[in-house]
């Protein structure tokens, strides 16, 4: 089993359990969160509980191990082993164990519940509790209504761990527990945590010495030229391309993307790969870019088809699980611009209504990346794209209605560019 083979490298790490707080997304808007008692404590609130684990079983599945790059593995083939189970067989909802506002302290997990026996289901369950990284518990009820959580695997003797713990309701937390993991995993805020991602996984992911020669042949330069630098990001077919081109052409300058041409050939291998690792490429990326940017805007203005803006904001909207409420508060940390990475003159962010957006979409038929094709089959996380992209400061993006024709926009570039640059 691969999991099995991953595990080898892996280091239990479940110390503190009954410090934890549970929360289990049980649809798009709502969660409930619990905590663990070693002694009996009735909880009025049994009937929520209730609800939750429902009237069958009840199984949940966590990473822990002090390996990232074997964690972030690991949790997509735990996704892809519990998918394999038919969904009229069971309900799969995404779970997070955290201690409380304690950044990096979040682990990702699964709750399963089923009603009925199902073979399939129960070999799962089976096999994943012979895996030293998955930490596997069973939920139940007892005759007075008190549920408890109760351990099946506990390879590796981990530190703080009993049989079972009675189960109580909590408040929601004051910050989300998806939140208390973004920096440096999720979105980087330096090329040193990037690339030391690209250097730990270069034993399981040969490619990443490929991208690690690229980035040590960057300019490493922070500070852009006399000339003006300009963003242009957006959602795909918001008219990205076509603007960038002919402002190009309009100002006489420079057109740069991130991520620059030099990845392009690796793109389709680390776009496979799980958020930590995909992230630190793309991160690496704006780097490489941001030397770019540095040299040509000593020559002449420079256009730059997305940046940061775009690699943090799908990044957050795809680490926050749950709807917009869930998204960190504007002002947040992690929201701020890396202190070592240059910083843009102009970012202009390109709008479009929904409906118009799908219709550009419908005809272009190109490939689109993971994140790319679940904007376009999943309205909400769309918005949370959107509304991460306004969220960003230091540049924060200017909002540009890309609805009319192409040139009219172009039009209303040009006098921003003016108003805001003095080209």
């Amino acid at each position: 089993m691969i999991l099995n083979m991953m595990a080898r490298r892996l280091i239990p790490n479940l110390g503190q359990w009954s410090s934890r707080i549970f929360g289990v997304e049980c649809d798009k808007k709502s969660a409930v969160y619990f905590a663990l008692r070693v002694d009996r404590q009735a909880d009025p609130r049994g009937k929520e509980l209730k609800q939750l684990f429902g009237d069958g079983k009840a199984f949940s599945f966590h990473i822990h191990c002090e390996d990232r790059i074997q964690r972030s593995k690991i949790y997509e083939l735990l996704q892809d082993k519990l998918s394999s189970i038919p969904s009229t067989d069971c309900t799969i909802m995404d779970m997070s164990s955290f201690l409380p506002n304690a950044k990096q302290s979040s682990s990702k997990g699964f709750l399963l519940t089923y009603s009925s026996d199902s073979p399939l289901t129960e070999k799962v369950i089976e096999d994943l509790q012979q895996v030293e990284a998955v930490s596997v518990c069973s939920y139940f009820q007892e005759r007075d209504g008190m549920w408890w959580q109760k351990h099946l695997s506990q390879k590796g003797g981990g530190s703080g761990i009993c049989s079972r713990y009675c189960i109580t309701l909590t408040e929601k937390p004051e910050v989300c527990p998806t939140v208390l993991n973004i920096i440096n995993n999720d979105v980087f805020y330096s090329f040193e945590e990037a690339y030391k991602v690209l250097v730990e996984c270069r034993d399981i992911i040969p490619e990443s010495q490929a991208v690690l020669n690229l980035v040590d042949q960057r300019l490493d330069l922070t500070e852009r030229g006399k000339f003006p630098v300009i963003v242009i990001e957006g959602l795909d077919a918001t008219g990205k391309t076509t603007l960038t081109e002919s402002l190009t052409q309009t100002v006489n300058g420079v057109l740069l993307k991130s991520p620059p041409e030099s990845l392009a050939p690796l793109r389709t291998r680390f776009d496979c790969e799980p958020p930590l690792i995909r992230r630190a490429f793309y991160a690496l990326g704006n780097y490489i870019t941001a030397g770019q940017i540095a040299r040509e805007s000593s020559k002449a203005p420079v256009i730059v088809d997305r940046y940061w803006h775009s690699t943090a904001a799908y990044a957050i909207a795809t680490a926050v699980r749950g709807g917009l409420g869930k998204l960190p508060a504007g002002g947040s940390e992690v929201y701020r611009w890396p202190e070592d990475l240059l910083r843009p003159g102009l970012v202009l962010l390109l709008t479009l209504d929904p409906a118009e957006r799908q219709r550009r979409l419908r005809g272009r038929g190109l490939a689109h990346t993971r994140e790319e094709a679940e904007l376009e089959a999943n309205n909400l996380f769309r918005q949370k794209v959107e509304e991460a992209y306004r969220r960003i400061e230091d540049p924060a993006c200017v909002i540009v209605d890309a609805s009319p024709s192409p040139d009219k926009v172009l039009q209303q570039v040009l006098l921003l560019i003016k108003n805001k640059c003095h080209l």
